[in-house]
């Protein structure tokens, strides 16, 4: 009974969680692909006291950290860091720093910024306030690991301080929480991108560590406290499948140079190449660039199969231009078959496509009107 008892009181952080997404772990038939972003507090600048205190939290603020992570079946996870001053095109909203895309309109113009980004289709996100990594690396009991360098800073309005000295150190979650927030150095926000990814990288080698999975309930409890997230049971099982494969991390940081304004300018070119490499699914025709042309279709069906295609996950749809005939329609290009479910009609052929698609789509006389 007193073993069960302690069983008990080891795994309750976790029961919230459990209940919410229980599920036996599952091996997934193609990544996961999963948002997770840090949310700053807003703070009450109408309070009558000093320094201001936090608004219950609502996860509607500036994002400071974004990462997207991509778990493979194996057990292999990239993660691509974007820095919080990239300068996208937030959809709705028009050029701007990205961190500024959740404040404009929540969680799913977040995702919409990034997947304009990158090309990568997010499966689902995960908010986290300002506690989650403090609460978990109290949970975690501490990370150890090396400070590049002296790190003092006071805020009295954010209520940060921080005072770290260089070397191997041990990092209570307070302290933790201000090494990964630091940026008064000569490299801003991509400086803390670097101090996030070696905080990970720490915590990661800790929670591998057979002797310290019973710390994984509570972990899992703090970071559930401090979490808003839209990931279903099904892909929560499709994580934990992953996760028993390793976990395998590679951490990657959006290429790009400092612009104006504090801004990070992406090197669109480069990053292609990385996602290329290391987030793309080759069995998934959403990664493909898809051209649609109209030969014999009622008018406007190019642009509603573009839109459907989109709505599908599909990023590259482009409607172009091409010879009018009487011809049904035809799908030409690699995963045809797999992309003809999507357009829903139709035969695949073996034929020349458009210049710089991978797959072409000719609309013909036996497309639906609407």
């Amino acid at each position: 009974m007193v073993v069960l008892a302690g069983v008990v009181a080891v795994a309750a952080p976790a029961f919230p969680f459990l209940t919410r997404y229980g599920a036996l772990p599952q091996k997934a038939a193609g990544p996961v692909t999963v948002l997770l972003a840090g949310v700053t507090p807003d703070y009450d600048d109408t309070a009558a006291v000093w320094p201001w205190p936090a608004k219950p939290e609502s996860f509607s603020f500036l994002t400071d950290t974004i990462v997207m992570a991509q778990l493979q079946p194996n057990g292999t996870t990239n993660m691509l860091s974007i820095p919080r001053d990239t300068w996208v095109n937030v959809p709705g909203f028009g050029w701007g720093k990205i961190n500024g895309a959740n404040s404009h309109g929540g969680p799913d113009t977040l995702v919409a910024a990034v997947q304009n980004l990158t090309g990568v289709k997010v499966d689902a996100y995960a908010l986290l306030s300002l506690n989650a990594m403090r609460a978990m690396t109290q949970a975690a009991g501490g990370v150890t690991l090396d400070v590049a360098q002296d790190m003092k800073y006071d805020d009295n309005a954010g209520r940060l301080h921080i005072d770290l000295k260089t070397g191997r150190q041990h990092l209570s979650g307070e302290q933790a929480e201000g090494y990964l927030r630091f940026r008064k150095d000569n490299l801003g926000d991509i400086g803390r991108v670097a101090r996030q990814q070696n905080f990970l990288g720490a915590l990661l080698s800790k929670v591998k560590s057979p002797l310290n999975w019973w710390r994984m309930p509570g972990m899992v409890g703090a970071v559930d406290r401090n979490m808003k997230s839209n990931l279903t049971r099904a892909q929560v099982a499709e994580v934990l499948g992953a996760a028993l494969g390793g976990p395998k991390v590679a951490m990657h940081t959006v290429p790009g140079n400092f612009g104006g304004g504090g801004t990070w300018i992406a090197d669109r070119a480069a990053l292609a190449t990385l996602v290329d490499n290391n987030f793309t699914d080759p069995n998934d025709p959403r990664r493909l660039s898809i051209a649609v042309i109209n030969t014999a279709a009622p008018d406007g069906s190019a642009r509603r199969l573009q839109e459907k295609l989109r709505s599908l996950g599909y990023l590259r749809v482009s409607v172009a231009n091409g010879p009018q005939g009487n011809a049904t329609t035809t799908i030409t290009g690699p995963q045809a078959g797999r992309i003809l479910q999507d357009v829903g009609h139709g035969q695949v052929v073996q034929a020349q496509g458009m210049p710089g698609a991978d797959v072409t789509v000719r609309l013909g006389s036996d497309t639906p009107a609407n």
